[in-house]
């Protein structure tokens, strides 16, 4: 039964990829602009030239064509070469992804500790659920780039206890810059998985067997820990892993707000630019990390309820 469901999880994955792959490609490939005039690196480039550049690049191919050649590329580890920066796209990626995968996950933990715990504690304390629900409609109200600007104003202008630009050099000075963004990437996240926690967990409190076992006299610790918490894992770990899954998305207007090298700012710089092979490339690296994402909190449902297993093999 586990090995079915893994099974089908994985095919799920690869089908997902490769439609996404395609989705990516025809997308970015249809945009207005004739990538042959940045690549022959003159203004008013002559037909010929026109012809003999999108005959090296494969232009003048159809567009299923080139769609075969790049998948081909990208399976042999060839990612693509950039229209600007005439260098690798791995290469011209590579040096600004440690940043954005150090900045999502400073944010991921943020959430998870933060929202997950304030959700659990607003629902075991009444009190406080109802600030922490009124608290988190204002965080989930705000636009990331307003709470980012407020932020980076209060607390590197005014206060100088951040940074104001830049991702530092060394882990703990990346750390430092790279906290206030932390903060301004998961706050309406955190926000979001602090109402549906405080919800999952209020809701199986209600439950009947919840119930009995308060009136058997179990104490309250062990009640929370055996009957709440592990039946309202589900819903919070779907909850919290799709959100983490859409961070790196969500980073590229913190980054350009914070002035990070990161491949936010790059993919804003390269669309831009119309630089296509960087924007395939990007784009499509961040739904395969959604996409990886998503099935991993798919698994980890499956193993915290074995029903889950045989969802799929019912339909």
């Amino acid at each position: 039964m586990w090995v079915s469901f893994l099974l089908r999880r994985g095919a799920a994955l690869v089908a997902t990829i490769i439609v996404a792959s395609a989705v990516v490609f025809l997308a970015v490939s249809l945009t207005p602009g004739d990538p042959a005039v940045l690549l022959s690196g003159t203004t008013r480039p002559s037909a010929e030239q026109l012809s003999a550049v999108r005959a090296e690049y494969h232009l003048d191919e159809p567009i299923w064509v080139r769609y075969g050649l790049w998948l081909q590329g990208i399976l042999g580890g060839d990612i693509g070469r950039s229209f600007v920066y005439n260098i690798s796209v791995g290469d011209l990626v590579g040096p600004r992804l440690e940043t954005s995968l150090l900045l999502v996950l400073y944010a991921a933990i943020l959430i998870i500790v933060v929202g997950v715990g304030t959700g659990i504690w607003g629902a075991l304390r009444p009190r406080a659920g109802r600030s922490i629900v009124v608290g988190s409609a204002i965080a989930m109200g705000a636009p990331t780039f307003v709470m980012a600007t407020l932020l980076s104003w209060v607390f590197a202008t005014q206060l100088g206890w951040f940074p104001v630009y830049g991702a530092g050099s060394g882990f703990s000075d990346m750390l430092w810059h790279l906290t206030l963004p932390a903060v301004s990437l998961s706050l309406a996240y955190i926000a979001y998985v602090s109402r549906i926690t405080r919800t999952a967990v209020v809701g199986e409190m209600d439950a009947e067997h919840v119930q009995t076992a308060v009136v058997r006299g179990i104490p309250s610790r062990l009640i929370v820990q055996r009957h709440v918490l592990r039946n309202a894992a589900a819903p919070i770990t779907t909850v919290t892993g799709i959100t983490i899954a859409g961070l790196l998305a969500a980073a590229v207007v913190v980054e350009q707000a914070f002035g990070l090298d990161g491949i936010g700012s790059l993919l804003v710089a390269s669309a831009a630019a119309k630089d296509i092979p960087v924007v395939q490339a990007i784009v499509l690296g961040i739904v395969i990390l959604f996409a990886l994402m998503t099935t991993a909190v798919d698994i980890l449902n499956a193993s915290l309820d074995p029903r889950l297993r045989t969802v799929g093999a019912r339909r």
